[in-house]
């Protein structure tokens, strides 16, 4: 079953991944806060809004509290976008009517799994809306159906009329396989000890919060990852949803909680996490600038790093997309052609770079740098773009030229020394091997 999605997002490129990951839904997009409420008067049938909460003109929690305001939209489904950095954001849309969040930058697989949560909370409450409507006689097969999806839809599912964290009334709770296989646990377990008992000690704090505040109606639902501990000792990360809910007329439960291993995304967004910090770390103590640039005339930077500014005097954001000037003004006028000329031969035949050369900083200062690099290439073999580090490396010059004055000078008289003279003939000698020359001096 389908359902019909709005999707808000002042971002071109997030609006076309997310479509794309739903498209077996009928996905609406929207660009800005004030086209999602034409759309959503246009379309009455929408099922669930994407909102992304950081966007120009009008943003998302301005577009929850004119929903809140109009009881045509109370049912309808709010999934949040937030910035990883922005809680009271998090916080706030919940309060507005949002069921859920999820974090930016967008992790599709995460995104895929939480919407196919929701879309199986409102194909289980559209089937029991259908239910209601429904004779008598009908009630049975339609159990029959809801009983299969429960045990065979693969996300665990808990349904209790009573909630509390540590303990469950057997008589009033479900519970599918899935959730057992999820927490490693009996549902017999689970509900003799009850959730809190289960839940890591860094989370429950946070978990009972927010069911505290689901109880007194503060809240519509709320979503967060949390960790179950299992039988073992070992961990499970889950994505939990928790809202309330109401099976049927002839059978009803006061909350439903889905969950959704995430174990595997939260080892991956460890090791990126990881992975940035030792970048970040390195980029830091790095004498120098990293870069990524367009192959052009200009080296048009898509990224330069904070040491841009103790090189060159400039601020990363200058260069950036030749904002205020482009990394060839920096480059001294002399070795210009050169570089485009070493990187045209390294680039052809697939070779890294490295050459030194000079620059002139903001402050009219000459510094020798050293750069590295290399052409990254497409799949049809073009270059897309330059990646590589700029070292400063003016003060191992000044020691190469100062050793290299000691070694051609008398240090006394401050003139060419006999070391100096030998080189000089052995040079010539090698540049003019007809010519004769005496052969001995003194």
């Amino acid at each position: 079953m389908s359902f019909k999605i709005l999707v808000v997002d002042d971002s071109e490129s997030d609006r076309f991944i997310i479509k794309n990951a739903l498209n077996e839904h009928n996905v609406l997009t929207a660009g800005s806060g004030s086209e999602a409420l034409r759309i959503l008067e246009e379309n009455d049938e929408v099922d669930l809004l994407i909102l992304d909460l950081n966007m120009p003109d009008m943003d998302g929690l301005q577009v929850l509290r004119t929903l809140k305001e109009d009881k045509r939209f109370q049912n309808l489904r709010i999934i949040i976008l937030i910035d990883n950095n922005k809680l009271d954001d998090e916080i706030e849309g919940l309060k507005l009517g949002a069921i859920d969040y999820i974090r930016k930058p967008i992790h599709m697989v995460s995104l895929k799994a939480r919407i196919d949560i929701h879309t199986a909370l409102l194909r289980t409450e559209n089937e029991e809306r259908l239910r209601s409507d429904e004779n008598a006689a009908r009630q049975q097969d339609e159990q029959i159906t809801f009983n299969t999806i429960f045990e065979q839809i693969p996300i665990g599912i808990a349904i209790s009329y009573s909630c509390e964290p540590d303990h469950s009334d057997g008589g009033t709770v479900r519970i599918n396989s899935a959730f057992e296989k999820i927490t490693g646990r009996t549902k017999e377990e689970l509900i003799s000890l009850g959730w809190a008992k289960i839940t890591h000690p860094d989370d429950l704090e946070e978990d009972i919060r927010n069911f505290r505040k689901l109880l007194a109606g503060e809240i519509k639902g709320y979503s967060m990852d949390k960790r179950y501990i299992k039988p073992d000792g070992s961990i499970v990360w889950v994505n939990i949803i928790v809202a309330p809910f109401t099976l049927s007329t002839s059978q009803k439960f006061s909350h439903i909680c889905l969950i959704h291993d995430i174990t595997g995304r939260k080892a991956i967004e460890e090791a990126l996490g990881e992975c940035e910090r030792s970048k970040t770390v390195f980029l830091s103590h790095l004498p120098g600038l990293a870069y990524r640039c367009n192959y052009d005339n200009e080296w048009t930077m898509q990224y330069v790093s904070d040491g841009c500014f103790n090189l060159t005097g400039y601020s990363p954001e200058s260069l950036l997309y030749n904002r205020d000037l482009s990394f060839n003004d920096i480059i001294a006028p002399e070795y210009r052609e050169v570089l485009r000329k070493e990187w045209e031969r390294v680039l052809a035949a697939r070779q890294p770079f490295k050459y030194e050369y000079e620059i002139i900083t903001a402050t009219g200062e000459r510094k020798w740098v050293l750069e590295m690099g290399q052409g990254i290439y497409n799949d049809d073999g073009e270059v897309e773009a330059l990646e590589g580090i700029v070292l400063d490396i003016s003060e191992q010059k000044e020691i190469e030229n100062t050793l290299k004055y000691n070694n051609e000078h008398d240090k006394w008289t401050g003139l060419y020394n006999r070391e100096y003279l030998v080189s000089l003939l052995e040079k010539d000698l090698k540049l003019n091997k007809d010519s004769k020359k005496s052969a001995y001096w003194h």
